[in-house]
């Protein structure tokens, strides 16, 4: 029975073969084992942000599933159904990443600014504007939350292009957006152990919270995306 899933391409298959055309079904005849052979896809397109090798993100129609595993399913036959080129769609996720955290430092304005609208003429101002308050901050443990919070916004501008061209894009906007500053800040002050504890396991719950928030937001935003795109051959 066929299912559908998500998978980034880009300019050629990983073996080097050309990219098929929509409609077309590729077929894996030999020994089929996850992350080693076979044909692999993801049942949410967020999971199969980390495994982009490019930036063309494809709606793929997948049969003869052998194994899976929490974020990527490898199988015999897989076909692309849809594809889009996703650069503008994982800027502007990025972008609402950051602004997730955006509260938790007194951002400059260029950098809320670039983070609100995408304006790519103030892209560079706003990542030299990041890294600037981030190292005003120092060294001092009162100001590790700040620091946290502005490498978060920071790394948003500067890996956008690194995000866009498909590199390890979700688990960097993860790493971003997920980073609790409330850690670090506890350990430095060398708060007690049973407060530490009580606190991770919050911190845990809150960052599960942030992730699911994320995966909801792409997804949405993908399907957006692939649904004024017409489909190849049935």
């Amino acid at each position: 029975m066929s299912r559908y899933a998500y998978h980034f391409v880009a300019d050629t298959l990983r073996d080097g073969r050309p990219i098929p055309a929509d409609g077309e079904w590729l077929e894996h005849t030999g020994k089929v084992v996850i992350c080693k052979s076979g044909l692999h896809a993801s049942w949410h397109p967020f999971d199969a942000l980390q495994y982009a090798p490019g930036k063309t993100l494809c709606l793929v129609e997948v049969e003869g599933v052998v194994s899976e595993q929490s974020d990527k399913l490898v199988c015999r036959r897989r076909r692309i159904v849809k594809r889009i080129d996703s650069e503008a769609l994982t800027r502007e996720f990025a972008r609402w990443c950051a602004l997730q955290v955006i509260e938790l430092w007194d951002a400059p304005d260029v950098v809320r600014q670039y983070l609100t609208t995408g304006d790519e003429k103030i892209r560079a101002a706003a990542r030299d504007a990041a890294w600037a308050a981030t190292w005003a901050a120092g060294r001092d443990a009162t100001w590790v939350a700040a620091r946290d919070a502005a490498r978060a916004a920071a790394r948003d501008a500067a890996w956008a292009a690194a995000w866009a061209a498909g590199r390890d894009a979700g688990r960097a906007a993860a790493r971003a957006a997920g980073r609790d500053a409330g850690r670090a800040a506890a350990r430095a002050a060398g708060r007690d152990a049973g407060r530490d504890a009580a606190r991770a396991a919050g911190r845990d719950a809150g960052r599960d919270a942030r992730r699911d928030a994320q995966r909801d937001r792409f997804k949405k935003m993908v399907d957006a995306a692939f649904e004024g795109v017409a489909g190849g051959a049935a």
